[in-house]
């Protein structure tokens, strides 16, 4: 049995108990890669913990892929799949553009996703048929906009520097061609991308916690989320993200080399 609306608000409230309180407050920092910088705060590590306890108490039987606790029961039909603070980065920079993501994967599909952003106090929710806006706005259902041209499009990454090698050039190649292209929102730029504000989101050597809580709220606003392959996007690796098939496509022939 799916969980409903009301399951995935508990997971949300849990995280936001845990993350909101040691936001702006100058974070407890970890680096967890001895030759970069991969930070981990305290928030990041008791969010997870408090979103896993409440899904071990009410599914069991649902196994669990996290980004601070490791992972259980992969093999099952339902895996939850969590990135407790999507954007550590700019949660320790005081930038409220970072996320809690809640994916539910059933066998091998990501199918309910929620996206969770405590600050501005916004929350989108894919509930399997359709995704969901509640915030200051008010609340609404959900759809991408019909960009029809690669050059009409804004896009957004989290930074250039992500891209090495020809995956740099490829992407450099899209974004000369776009209208407008923007740095460093994480999450969030998945979120506008299925409010209706942005057309194109490109990334690379993202982790299945970075994309799965993301993917069914882009799809059940009518957009398009892969690899560069073309392939499903649950896995992570370079993503590709677009509100309209057109741009999609267009993006995707110079993507694909």
């Amino acid at each position: 049995m799916l969980p409903d609306r009301a399951f995935f608000d508990l997971l949300a409230d849990a995280a936001k108990a845990e993350t909101l309180p040691r936001f702006r407050v100058g974070a407890d920092v970890v680096n967890k890669e001895a030759s970069g910088f991969d930070p981990v705060t305290e928030g990041d590590r008791a969010a997870e913990a408090a979103i896993r306890a409440l899904i071990s108490e009410r599914f069991p039987e649902h196994g669990i892929l996290g980004e601070e606790h490791g992972s259980v029961g992969l093999d099952r039909e339902f895996v939850w799949v969590i990135d407790p603070i999507d954007g550590t980065r700019a949660f320790i920079s005081g930038v409220p553009v970072w996320g809690t993501l809640i994916g539910l994967y059933r066998n091998g599909d990501a199918v309910m996703g929620m996206v969770d952003q405590p600050f501005t106090g916004e929350r989108y929710f894919a509930d399997g048929r359709r995704s969901h806006y509640a915030g200051p706005e008010g609340s609404r259902v959900l759809a991408t906009r019909a960009c029809e041209a690669l050059s009409d499009a804004i896009m957004f990454t989290t930074s250039p520097h992500m891209f090495t090698g020809s995956a740099r050039e490829r992407y450099e190649s899209v974004q000369d061609k776009v209208r407008l292209f923007r740095y460093g929102v994480d999450c969030y730029a998945y979120a506008l991308l299925a409010a209706g504000h942005v057309d194109l989101v490109i990334e690379s050597g993202l982790k299945p916690y970075d994309v799965g809580g993301l993917i069914p709220v882009i799809e059940q606003a009518g957009g398009i989320i892969t690899d560069w392959e073309g392939g499903p996007a649950e896995n992570g690796g370079n993503i590709i993200a677009a509100g309209s098939r057109a741009v999609y496509e267009q993006a995707m022939a110079i993507l694909k080399g």
